[in-house]
This record gives C-alpha cells, sequence and structure tokens, in this order.
C-alpha cells in the first residue's frame, strides 16, 4: 500500500483557450473540474497503474463536498479529515500551443486542534503501509515543520517516505531525513537560494539537497528530463522531444511513477525512467489529466539513461 497525504486539496478547474497573449482577449474552448492537490494526483496515477493507494485529505466547505464526489467516481480509496474552512480552488488557463498559467490559491486556515487530527489519521493508516508521500503545500495555520515531523513518524513505523513539497515545508521535511525528496527546478532554486541554468548546476544541486538531509534526490527538470542523486551516484534521465500539450502536473506523476516502481522493488534507475517517462507522457494530455500505464510504457523505451562519471 501507497498512502499519500494532501494537507491543502483544490477543486481544480481546467480552462482550455485558444490562445493566450498578453493584453489580448482569449476565447474558451473547453473546461472542466476535478480533485487536486499532489497527493491526491499521485494517488490517480498509482491507480491508474494498478497499485494499491489510500489518500489522506482535509476537506471542507461546499467546495470540500464538491471535492468529496469527484473522488468518490475514482476508484481508490480516501481517509477525509473535515475542517471548518472552505478548502481552495485553483485555476489552470492552457492554450493549443501549451502556454499555462496556473493560479492557485493559499487554502484554508486549519486550526491546531485540525492539525492534530490531522496527524492522529496519518499514523492510523501508516500501518501496514510500504511507502508514504507527503505532498503538496501547507496551508495556513500548519507549522512548517510539519512534514518534517511526518517523516519521522513514518521512520518509527518503518514506512518509506517521499517528500514533494517548497518552501520552509520543504526545508524541514528534508532536515528529518525522507527516503526520496522530489523538488522541481523553481522548487530547488528558491531551497538553494540560487539560479540553476546549466547542466552542471542541476547536477550539483542534487548532490547539495541530498547533503541537507535526504537520502535520495529526484530533480525533476521539465522537457528536460530529471536528474537522481542516489546512494550509488549521480544519474540523468533525458526526456524525448514531444508535442507538450500541457505542462502542468507532470512532477506530480513523475513522483508519483517514481514511488510506484520502487514499491514494485525496481532500481532507482528504472524508478527514475519510469517517472520521466510518465512525466513526459503526462504533458501530451489536455488539461490535468494524467498518463496511463500504456502511454507511460510508449515513453519508456525513448527516456536515455546517463550515469555520471
Amino acid at each position: 500500500m501507497i498512502v499519500t497525504l494532501t494537507i491543502n486539496p483544490a477543486i481544480d478547474r481546467n480552462i482550455t483557450v485558444d490562445r493566450l497573449a498578453f493584453e489580448d482577449r482569449a476565447y474558451i474552448l473547453d473546461q472542466s473540474e476535478s480533485a487536486g492537490g499532489r497527493g491526491i494526483n499521485a494517488a490517480k496515477v498509482i491507480h491508474s497503474f494498478g497499485g494499491d493507494p489510500l489518500a489522506i485529505l482535509t476537506s471542507g466547505g461546499d467546495s470540500g463536498r464538491r471535492l468529496e464526489e469527484h473522488l468518490s467516481h475514482l476508484g481508490f480509496r480516501t481517509v477525509v479529515v473535515p475542517i471548518a474552512n472552505e478548502i481552495r480552488t485553483n485555476l489552470t488557463i492552457t492554450d493549443r500551443q501549451g502556454l499555462t498559467v496556473n493560479l492557485n490559491e493559499a487554502g484554508p486556515h486549519i486550526s491546531k486542534p485540525e492539525v492534530r487530527r490531522l496527524e492522529e489519521s496519518v499514523e492510523a493508516n501508516l500501518k501496514g503501509a510500504q511507502w508514504f508521500l507527503i505532498a503538496g503545500s501547507i496551508p495556513p495555520g500548519v507549522p512548517p515543520d510539519f512534514y518534517g515531523k511526518l517523516v519521522g513518524m513514518a521512520r518509527r513505523h518503518k514506512v518509506k517516505t517521499l517528500l514533494d513539497a517548497d518552501g520552509e515545508a520543504l526545508r524541514a521535511g528534508i532536515e528529518a531525513g525522507p527516503t526520496v525528496v522530489s523538488p522541481n527546478q523553481q522548487e530547488a532554486e528558491r531551497l538553494l537560494n540560487r539560479a540553476l541554468l546549466t547542466r552542471s548546476h542541476f547536477l550539483e544541486a542534487a548532490e547539495r539537497i541530498r547533503a541537507m538531509g535526504a537520502e535520495t534526490v529526484v530533480l525533476s527538470l521539465g522537457s528536460r528530463g530529471a536528474v537522481g542523486a542516489f546512494p550509488s551516484g549521480l544519474v540523468e534521465a533525458l526526456a524525448p522531444r514531444i508535442d507538450a500539450v500541457s505542462p502542468i502536473g507532470a512532477g506530480d506523476a513523475l513522483a508519483a511513477a517514481f514511488a510506484w516502481a520502487l514499491s514494485r522493488r525496481h532500481s532507482y534507475e528504472e524508478a527514475l525512467r519510469w517517472g520521466v517517462a510518465t512525466g513526459t507522457a503526462s504533458t501530451r494530455l489536455p488539461g490535468m489529466r494524467f498518463a496511463s500505464l500504456a502511454q507511460a510504457q510508449e515513453i519508456f523505451p525513448r527516456v536515455e539513461m546517463r550515469r555520471v562519471e
């Protein structure tokens, strides 16, 4: 079983327009609504790959009821921790050329008793889990070291952890020593307080983040693929050239497929290849849709693997 946590879920509104241009109108071609948040997205991918995810999430207000209704049709198990305030709504606008604008709300304030109930729910559901994916932003009211606390809890239960976060939550979580941390380029730049522009920058960044406390680092680089800093050394996974439609959510797909592959006892290098294949395949789909196992399998042999000597 793979447990995912989404402490700051959202209703994702996805809008496709003809084109996005500065100071010019765009015409809506399609729009949809879905349950969103990194942990929920990861559970979608793992479930579609034949895995057994359990998604833990918060929910409150009318938008929370809509979120739960969307989740009820997805086919995997969920544990809902009620909160008093309305969960957020995020807006993604994509044009036919793949240009994307992503507008996210900060999320609802969560009280100390609600945080405590969430923590208790996580601990109760870690029993029997193989992996615990801690994913996404933390909303107001949640201390920045909360993810680090959960990493320590999972370690006591002998459950492996994958941390996919940003800002102070990412920094504190890394210091707690997760099994895997999977920042994207922008998150790594904020963490290290420097721009990452070249291949040598990416390789150095992955090593530096691993030195901060993570056992393994997967640095997601969008269309470039990813860098893995593993106990055995540095590995690059180079994504093939494709016609991308929507890049939003590709990092979620990469992290989910990486954990899924490790849960099936693939090597770190094979897992990284699965991650990049799944993230790349997902960018070929409109809106916040994720590649199926068959779509990832199509890309898998085209991902070039390079060990850095």
